[in-house]
């Protein structure tokens, strides 16, 4: 069917409006707690739907219908694992970073152990984010690239320009808010590629049922034992890969990384903030099931023809979705990276001006300063993730699991730290900062020589940080 000119009306008008949000609202911005805090003051609901938009990114949209449609539903098994994990943040963490009062999550680790270790955890969470990141941009080019025919680097360059301009000038407030509404214009954009679906099969969702039964794609929980347990291990979907994978996964992204974190502090109190989290776990649930239902409907379509995953839900939309409602759909598909990336650059540049620039060198600034100051390595760190989109020119996997394998690297270690500061009064800063570096260090071999599938990751790192950390913090205590 193509791409028409109402639809490329729909989609410019949507970037241009997004650019202007970001400059009207940020006209308040007065100081480094409004810019990377909205001054304390945001909605609980409203910071659940920025969390849910903000991990949902383009690798949801497009991987994850991609995923069903080469497999099944066993992936819905790591989303309950991830309303486990952030039950446990609410509990555990939360209430230690509004007892300090902190504007990061790794002022925390400063506060408990020393700045070594502050530094130390936001260098690490500079790098991770950068590398996740660089695959999700990379992502949102993939569907701009089959739309216009335009090259990766191109289309890079013109998502990632779009979200700097607003990211920029409006800070965390315009960052969340634009979350609430693009979170609503993709959810918006599925459910209409829902309806066009199922109106071109003959025989609607008997169609789907028909066609994915026979292969067991409604498959959703896999115990995985019958391949012994060597083989259990290296299958990256079963009942308990994902509830105690996902589970250590989201603790170590809603617990300890800064792009999570960061909204939960923006939240007016402790309560408010853990009702936020809770929810957004549980809208992460449908969102999930949501998108890979749409999966095994485009297998119906498609009736199950040998497809590259990442393009099949791109092509669908171009091809064969009404005039209008195309152009609002991939409208969506921007409205998920954006909401991810913005969320990226805020974070990026909060970590880098509160952990590293401020407690260093910018104890005297002025709060205008401080807030352009912020701005400006807003913007670095946004030409940065442009440059480092550029080096995913290639991948064999899906790049949702690209995505959470490069996170999972470093998340280990992270959380790992954060247990040892949480759980006990004793362990020195030196050993913690062992312990991590152990955690990071087992990793790279788990990762690079290990047949490990990815959701054991952050499990595996997290226990190595701990039981070093612990050994080491005993071994210092003789001397």
């Amino acid at each position: 069917m193509g791409f028409t000119d109402l639809d490329y009306f729909i989609l410019i008008f949507y970037l241009i409006g997004v650019s202007l949000f970001g400059l009207w609202i940020g006209r308040k911005q007065r100081d480094t707690k409004d810019y990377f805090l909205g001054g304390r003051n945001l909605p609980w609901l409203a910071v659940a739907f920025s969390v849910v938009a903000t991990e949902t990114s383009v690798l949801t949209f497009i991987s994850i219908p991609g995923l069903a449609y080469l497999t099944n539903l066993n992936f819905l098994q790591i989303t309950f694992g991830y309303l486990i994990g952030r039950i446990i943040v609410s509990f555990v963490f939360i209430p230690a970073y509004y007892r300090g009062e902190l504007s990061t999550a790794y002022e925390f680790l400063g506060q408990r152990f020393g700045p070594r270790l502050r530094n130390f955890s936001s260098g690490v969470f500079l790098v991770t984010r950068l590398l996740a990141d660089g695959v999700r941009l990379f992502a949102t080019a993939i569907p701009l690239s089959v739309l216009t025919g335009w090259s990766y680097p191109s289309a890079i360059a013109v998502i990632g320009i779009v979200t700097i301009i607003y990211t920029f000038t409006g800070g965390i407030r315009a960052v969340v808010w634009m979350d609430v509404v693009q979170m609503t214009i993709y959810l918006g954009g599925a459910l209409l590629s829902v309806g066009v679906i199922l109106a071109s099969l003959p025989g609607g969702w008997g169609d789907v049922v028909a066609s994915a039964l026979p292969d067991q794609k409604f498959q959703v929980l896999s115990l995985g034992f019958g391949q012994g347990l060597g083989g259990f291990f290296k299958i990256n979907y079963t009942l308990i890969t994902g509830l105690l994978g996902g589970a250590f996964l989201s603790m170590a992204s809603h617990g300890t990384d800064q792009l999570i974190v960061q909204r939960l502090l923006t939240c007016r109190s402790q309560r408010e903030s853990q009702r936020a989290l809770i929810a957004s776990g549980v809208l992460v649930i449908i969102q999930f099931a949501l998108f890979l239902i749409i999966g095994l409907m485009l297998y119906a379509f498609y009736q199950g023809a040998a497809l590259r995953s990442d393009e099949i839900f791109p092509r669908f939309i171009v091809n064969h979705l009404p005039p209008g409602i195309s152009g609002l759909v991939i409208a969506a598909v921007f409205a998920a990276a954006m909401s991810t990336l913005s969320s990226s650059l805020n974070s990026l540049a909060s970590s880098t001006m509160l952990d590293l620039y401020k407690p260093r060198y910018g104890r005297d600034n002025s709060p205008s300063k401080d807030l352009w100051i912020s701005r400006v390595i807003t913007l670095f760190w946004g030409l940065v993730l442009i440059g480092g989109a550029m080096l995913f020119k290639s991948r064999e996997n899906p790049v949702v699991e690209l995505g959470l394998t490069i996170a999972s690297f470093t998340y280990g270690g992270l959380l790992g730290a954060f247990f040892l500061g949480v759980l006990s009064k004793k362990v020195s800063e030196t050993a913690a900062i062992v312990g991590m570096a152990a955690g990071i260090g087992v990793m790279i071999f788990v990762i690079g020589f290990t047949p490990i599938a990815w959701p054991w990751y952050v499990g595996i790192g997290c226990s190595i940080t701990l039981l070093v950390g612990f050994l080491f913090n005993k071994v210092l205590s003789r001397f």
